[in-house]
């Protein structure tokens, strides 16, 4: 096999991997040595192709390309492209809807007296690989610029932080390092993902959600939050997905420590989760990115609301809530034919590796029609209605009374999907109606008084240890006067939502007007609880007395890291040369830090 022509001619050249990598309905070519001149007349010569441990004709693992003599009808192709002495040349087009994975190559030789068959030779393998450059795959894309980006680009920025205060991190997906392309597949062969299977892009994508989740089986990383990361690597100082992978690999499967829970004690969310997914998919041939949705539902019902309960005091109650907002959530999105769906919702599909849902009896999400999500059309699979609750549901807010009754005291339509949805889009209150009408109950509750106030909390971006100032804005929408008693409070929570320790209650002065009022919250209030992430969240309730009516909003405050000052002090680097670096940053904290490491890009791609 010519292996280094063919991979550049398939676009596998990027793999760092010396065994030939083909792409499906595209032909390659292999030469044949026999021990006498070949006669495409008389001869009977056959290439076989198999995968699996039970090759079955019937299966598509046991694949027969006659090149001589006999009538040809498989799904693949064959043909002979020149002979040369005792060398055939023989070009092979493996069939556009074939498994994916690696296949090993015998030649047979039907003769008279029998067959004869070639010896079992690793060097013969090939991978065969999702074709977006072909129409006749399932995964194509029409333009190059957008092959390049979703399955060619190995490195990417995962956004995070708040919707107003966006931050970022660089990830090296590193789909293309050497043993990455094995690994995948060990990945779907642990999670015993059938091959009848991985031809189909929706099947692939659909197990490859589930096998990564480490809720099911072992999963890929072993979850710490103890703050102790002897052993292993803490979680948020992996970038990238590569050494995670292989490592995976080299310890036959073993989760790989650490990554981290952050909603309960029986869910794990590995914060390279999504990452390998998107890893898997293009390396697999799928094109795939990164999603991330500020402001994210977890709606365990699928009704499309999300429940906040706060208690007599007006402080968010986590013991009577099921539903969670996520400061932010990342998820998948790829790119395919839909073979179930009506044609116009192919194209994007959501694809969540950390749901905190079981479907079909297993943890995944998707994929689901990006289009149907749109229409607020939640009858097609997989698992709509969660994926459109993410971005689209109502915050309903109930509050208890000193005997523990709840009622709905608020409900918010905007908050949601920040920055897919814009606030009170008319296009999602259309979805939200397409959904209502599909039979999805989301207003189970009767109308509520109108407050006739609106407010909003508004936050400066602060560093770590900086003190905080809130400033509460009171608009009174009538011509009446109105009282307001507001309560705000606040809490250490994790993005996802999960709240770990209650800060100080603030009450301020009733209100009779339209007007401001200005909380300040010092550093030492916040700083000895702060958990890993560095998160604030503040809801304010209030109630009017003339008409009864009650109102409550959220504000997540996320708290700037201390910036690194790097400087060289050595002169101008040279490659393959020793440099000096300072990093300098300040302690944001009351104590010594201590077991400090750096981790550095190289050219925002390798890691060193």
């Amino acid at each position: 096999m010519h292996v280094t022509e063919i991979k550049k001619d398939h676009n596998t050249d990027k793999y760092k991997c010396s065994t030939l990598i083909v792409r499906r309905n595209k032909e390659f070519t292999t030469i044949i040595k026999l021990d006498r001149a070949f006669n495409a007349e008389q001869d009977d010569v056959q290439m076989e192709f198999l995968i699996g441990s039970s090759p079955d004709d019937n299966k598509g693992t046991y694949i027969t390309v006659s090149i001589g003599k006999r009538k040809h009808n498989g799904h693949w192709k064959g043909r002979v492209v020149e002979i040369q002495g005792n060398g055939v040349t023989v070009g092979i087009t493996p069939d556009a809807s074939c498994i994916i994975g690696r296949f090993r190559t015998f030649v047979t030789v039907v003769t008279d007296f029998g067959k004869q068959r070639t010896q079992r030779n690793p060097d013969t393998d090939f991978y065969v690989l999702f074709n977006p450059w072909d129409p006749a795959d399932q995964v194509y894309m029409d333009k190059e610029e957008d092959r390049q980006e979703y399955v060619l680009n190995d490195v990417g920025t995962i956004y995070n932080g708040e919707f107003n205060n966006i931050t970022s991190r660089s990830w090296n997906f590193g789909q293309f390092e050497e043993g990455v392309l094995d690994t995948c597949l060990m990945v779907m062969d642990a999670g015993k993902v059938p091959l009848l299977f991985r031809g189909n892009a929706t099947e692939v994508v659909r197990q490859g959600s589930a096998m990564v989740n480490a809720q099911n089986d072992d999963g890929l990383m072993v979850g710490n939050w103890s703050g102790d990361y002897s052993g292993g690597t803490a979680p948020t100082a992996w970038t990238g997905s590569p050494k995670i992978l292989l490592k995976y690999a080299k310890d036959s499967g073993l989760p790989v420590c650490f990554a981290q829970c952050w909603y309960g004690d029986d869910t794990f969310y590995g914060v390279s989760i999504l990452n390998f997914l998107h890893d898997i998919m293009c390396c697999l041939g799928i094109p795939a990115w990164v999603i991330t949705n500020f402001f994210s539902a977890h709606d365990n019902t699928g009704n499309l609301k999300t429940d906040i309960v706060l208690d007599d005091d007006g402080k968010v109650d986590p013991s009577r809530m099921r539903d969670l907002v996520w400061n932010y959530h990342c998820w998948n999105e790829v790119y395919m034919k839909r073979l179930d769906l009506p044609e116009k919702y192919s194209g994007w599909q959501v694809v969540d590796s950390t749901p905190q849902e079981t479907s079909d009896g297993l943890y995944r999400c998707g994929p689901m029609s990006v289009n149907a999500i749109k229409e607020g059309e939640l009858s097609y699979p997989f698992d709509a209605k969660f994926v459109f609750a993410e971005m689209n549901s109502d915050v309903i807010y109930h509050k208890s009374d000193k005997s523990g009754k709840i009622k709905i005291i608020y409900v918010d339509s905007a908050y949601m999907g920040k920055l897919l949805v814009t606030k009170k889009n008319l296009k999602e209150r259309e979805a939200m109606q397409m959904a209502e009408h599909r039979g999805v109950s989301t207003k189970d509750y009767l109308p509520l008084t109108e407050a006739g106030v609106d407010f909003e909390l508004q936050a400066d971006t602060i560093k770590m240890g900086d003190n905080l100032k809130l400033t509460l804005n009171i608009k009174n929408q009538t011509s009446q006067t109105c009282t307001l008693s507001a309560i705000i409070t606040g809490c250490v929570v994790y993005y996802t939502g999960v709240t770990s320790t209650t800060l100080q209650l603030w009450k301020p002065q009733r209100v009779s007007q339209t007007q401001s009022l200005t909380i300040d919250v010092k550093a030492l209030e916040y700083m000895p609880y702060l958990v890993e992430q560095s998160n604030l969240l503040f809801v304010v309730y209030g109630h009017v007395e003339e008409n009864d009516a009650s109102l409550s909003t959220m504000r997540v405050v996320t708290l700037s890291l201390p910036e690194l000052a790097i400087k060289v002090m050595t002169g101008s680097p040279r490659v393959g040369k020793e440099v000096i670096v300072s990093v300098d940053f300040q302690n944001p904290f009351n104590f010594i830090l201590q077991k400090i490491y750096t981790i550095i890009y190289k050219n925002c791609h390798h890691l060193a």
